[in-house]
């Protein structure tokens, strides 16, 4: 099951987090991903049309951080990620937060 959660921001739209496991094959971890839209449905549907069907929001038991949130805003796209560390615990080098766009254009892992 996906760990996730959201917050509402004071211009009453939302950022939702999720933390989704990744495909198999693909080296294992989880993915962090941060959306931006009026209203969770909106997040979660904005997901869903990439291609992810089952992303429920159940409870809010990892919310983004300030600095999440920070970055979700300054990004034009508004639907950011990056691998999630293992431990749940953020690590001083984390890697950088990539556009969504950069995840579809992964090439296939060759069967």
């Amino acid at each position: 099951m996906a760990a996730g959660g959201f917050c509402k921001l004071p211009n009453g739209s939302v950022v939702v987090a999720l933390n989704l496991p990744s495909p198999p094959g693909s080296g294992g971890g989880s993915v962090r991903f941060l959306v931006l839209a009026q209203n969770r449905a909106r997040a979660l549907t904005r997901l869903r049309n990439l291609g992810m069907r089952a992303v429920y929001l159940r409870g809010n038991a990892a919310p983004p951080t300030p600095d999440e949130v920070t970055a979700v805003l300054h990004h034009p796209d508004g639907l950011i990620w990056r691998m999630a560390p293992d431990n749940g615990v953020a690590e001083l080098s984390q890697e950088l937060w990539h556009p969504i766009r950069a995840l579809l254009r992964r090439p296939a892992a060759p069967a």
